[in-house]
């Protein structure tokens, strides 16, 4: 009887109607009633507002509202809008490597591996893995650090890479490399006030760093790399920006990006070995964000791994100095995902529901087509010199994400253990992967050179990695119609740049750059003929810009 009495409607006051009741109510006077909502920019995490990323920022959504109305037919001076902003290698028209695809494949669907067109090594290669899978399925989860034989050989290949030993309990898989760096200075982040960690990055900078730092309310401490040296690291320049922040905060992170991240530099081994000395005498932890590696281009420029040259420098560096080394799948020449930071949000015609992914295709309710931009989401950290007491603390924050995803690891796996001489697929293999590498390493050359030849532009050798930064000079008449509209000057440019010719770039501004300099980053992946096309399109607008202004 209690119970039921509980399932009876309650009174009314006195006099009190139901309508007067929800009039109450909507008046604030009624439980509940008037409250607004919880969640507002007022009260949500401010952490989180001060948050940028510039390569998905404002010039990105002018872009995709550009490919909507060329697909609803409205007018344009342009027929199609590139997208130069991003090292998404796929969507430019790379292609995938084959032996990576069919061991993920057979991964994804056993049944393919009666297909006797596939090679029996890549059959080899994914029974392997699929026996190292719960269930011998890649949809079960994995260990939070990852599957353990992939650990195993990602070790293997560090030793091979390296000449050092390297063990599996000390390489963590990741979603990405971005998930990985987040999680390394999770760990770092600590104080109040003045003792706040603070984080040392290069500036231009990758905005991942600046993100996580402004997301994990820690203190960014910059330090500009010289463009009047081919972006090079000085290590005068570091002990001048840490000295500025030990003014006012605690430095306790050195974060090194090699190849460089937007400015496509590669450090030599002398200034890694000195770069290294600095972390030592400073007490510095060190990131090293080494994801670029296999794109080197310039002639006597050669990839030297932070952990390579700490342990050929022996006690004491070898012994004390503090490291985090990432790498992923998304670059190189596999190019099979977008290693910093996150897989883009898509969103369909009711504006409160987002797709997270690339499975959706390019269905005409999109605002743009999908590409295969966060497929693979894979990568590693591998510590050294860790703590053994912090380096369990980060095993259980891992954890808490459950794991990496399993067919990202499936191919990581095949990313550091490639098809050997005698294998059957081992020729077309080093075929593919020598053409990415040739055609990446001529259109580097090619964007240096076009850029050159044009009055007010001026653009570093692109060494590695797969962008260029050019430094643009813009006249005052473009300052001052730039702040007219509340822009950046860079920004102002890259605008009219994308309204003019549908070329997408990103404002330098969005990496951190000197005061009174502007320039902007663009990739170098697409097919060598529309590079060309896209450079001289570029060039053109900034002459005919430059004489509007002037």
């Amino acid at each position: 009887m209690r119970a039921l009495r509980t399932l009876r409607p309650r009174r009314l006051p006195a006099g009190r109607t139901m309508a007067a009741a929800a009039a109450a109510v909507a008046a604030g006077s009624g439980p509940g009633g008037g409250r607004g909502p919880v969640l507002t920019p007022g009260t949500m995490n401010p952490a989180v507002r001060r948050v940028e990323y510039a390569v998905r920022g404002p010039i990105v959504t002018r872009a995709l509202q550009l490919e909507q109305d060329l697909r609803q037919g409205v007018p344009k001076p342009f027929t199609e809008v590139i997208k130069a902003n991003i090292g998404d290698a796929h969507a430019m028209g790379q292609k995938p490597i084959t032996f990576l695809r069919q061991v993920t494949a057979l991964c994804l669907c056993p049944e393919l591996l009666d297909e006797p067109s596939i090679p029996q090594d890549a059959k080899g290669r994914a029974r392997r893995l699929l026996a190292a899978c719960a269930g011998q399925s890649a949809g079960a989860y994995s260990a939070s650090p990852g599957i353990e034989l992939v650990r195993q050989d990602v070790a293997r290949f560090l030793q091979r890479r390296d000449g050092v030993p390297a063990k599996p309990q000390d390489i963590f898989l990741s979603t990405g490399a971005s998930d990985a760096i987040v999680s390394i200075l999770k760990l770092l982040v600590s104080g109040e006030g003045g003792s706040r960690t603070g984080v040392l990055i290069p500036i231009p900078q990758y905005p991942l760093y600046s993100a996580a730092i402004a997301e994990l309310s820690a203190v960014q401490l910059n330090y500009y790399l010289d463009e009047e040296h081919c972006w090079a690291l000085d290590v005068a320049e570091l002990r001048r920006a840490l000295a500025e922040g030990r003014q006012h905060c605690c430095p306790r992170v050195l974060c090194i990006i090699n190849p460089g991240n937007p400015t496509g530099q590669v450090q030599s081994r002398q200034c890694i070995e000195d770069v290294i000395k600095f972390a030592f005498e400073e007490k510095l932890f060190l990131m090293a964000d080494e994801v670029y590696q296999d794109n080197i281009y310039a002639e006597g420029s050669a990839f030297h791994s932070f952990k390579k040259v700490l342990f050929e420098m022996g006690p004491p560096y070898s012994e004390v100095v503090e490291l985090a080394s990432f790498h992923s799948v998304s670059k190189g020449f596999m190019g099979e995902s977008l290693s910093v930071g996150s897989c883009p949000w898509v969103p369909i015609h009711s504006s409160d529901l987002w797709i997270q992914g690339s499975s959706v295709g390019s269905h005409p309710s999109l605002l743009g087509p999908c590409h295969a931009r966060c497929g693979f989401r894979s990568g590693y950290v591998e510590v050294v010199n860790m703590d053994p007491d912090v380096q369990q603390q980060l095993a259980k924050l891992v954890s808490v994400r459950l794991c990496p995803p399993v067919p990202g690891q499936i191919l990581l796996d095949t990313v550091v253990d490639p098809p050997q001489p005698g294998d059957p697929s081992y020729e077309l293999f080093i075929a593919e992967k020598k053409a990415v590498l040739s055609a990446l390493a001529h259109k580097a050359r090619l964007t240096q050179e076009i850029f050159n030849q044009v009055p007010g532009i001026r653009c570093n050798p692109v060494q590695g990695a797969m962008y260029s930064f050019p430094r643009i000079e813009l006249p005052p008449r473009a300052l001052d119609a730039a702040k007219a509209q509340g822009q950046a000057p860079d920004m102002f440019f890259c605008m009219k740049l994308l309204e003019e010719t549908g070329i997408c770039v990103v404002p330098g501004s969005g990496f951190g750059q000197r005061e009174g300099t502007f320039h902007f980053r663009m990739t170098i992946l697409p097919p060598t003929e529309k590079l060309q096309v896209l450079l001289e399109k570029l060039s053109s607008f900034y002459t005919k810009f430059v004489k509007e202004y002037s």
